[in-house]
């Protein structure tokens, strides 16, 4: 399954995208600069140019009809992925927080570990919201992930298929239920050190006020129960086989 040395040979580049026309076209091209892969923007009923940018940038594009949210719109580029036999898939955000040039480090420390999964992090920019909730879910689900909202990420095969399936589109959020489900399935996880920058553009939904970040935890503590009726375990370290 693990590709050899740097090749690139089917790998798809999946960046979910809902009105980031001012960032979006850079991004691809410097992607397919660095990487040299296929690169499928999904814009997610984008209210301004992201599509259009995105295709003069060379991406290939999938429009949706209305808006799927971030995990909808990287589960449209995933089962893009499964039907048309990629052997990984490598996904990152279009507003310019993920450095395109970082991906070669993010893909060889992927080929390194062996893991199903691997995640970019930059611990370094988790407010003192996030360090608390992540601090929790680690406690809670035993999976040992400093970052849980990281989009750049790296999936193989088998965990494209996981996360392809209908069972997948039922998660709300794309960083810990997506993560707990990779988990079930036996996948393992390796995370990266990477860097990245504040956003360009707004804000955090999730984590934009406390009573959002309660808001957030109880709903996704129901969801640990709720949809895998999870039990506490001791935290795993991210790169240890489930």
């Amino acid at each position: 399954m693990r590709q050899q040395g740097g090749s690139t040979h089917r790998l798809l580049t999946v960046i979910p995208a809902r009105n980031e026309s001012a960032t979006v076209g850079e991004i691809v091209r410097r992607v397919r600069s660095v990487v040299g892969s296929e690169v499928l923007v999904v814009n997610d009923a984008s209210t301004d140019d992201t599509s259009a940018q995105a295709r003069l940038a060379g991406a290939t594009v999938i429009d949706l009809p209305y808006c799927l949210g971030a995990w909808g719109a990287a589960q449209t580029g995933l089962r893009y992925a499964k039907r048309h036999r990629f052997r990984a898939a490598l996904t990152l955000d279009a507003d310019g927080q993920h450095h395109p040039e970082e991906l070669p480090v993010l893909l060889d420390g992927w080929r390194r570990s062996g893991a199903n999964v691997a995640i970019g992090t930059f611990p370094q920019r988790l407010s003192t919201a996030k360090r608390f909730a992540w601090r929790y879910f680690r406690l809670l689900t035993g999976i040992g992930v400093q970052d849980f909202t990281s989009g750049l990420r790296v999936y193989d095969g088998h965990a494209i298929r996981a996360l392809a399936s209908r069972k997948a589109s039922l998660l709300d959020y794309q960083d810990l239920g997506v993560l707990m489900l990779l988990r079930k399935k036996g996948l393992s996880l390796h995370e990266v050190p990477t860097v990245m920058s504040p956003r360009r553009n707004g804000g955090s939904r999730v984590f934009s006020s406390w009573p959002m970040v309660v808001r957030y935890m109880l709903h996704t503590t129901v969801l640990c129960f709720a949809q895998f009726g999870w039990r506490w375990r001791a935290p795993v370290r991210a790169g240890a086989r489930a």
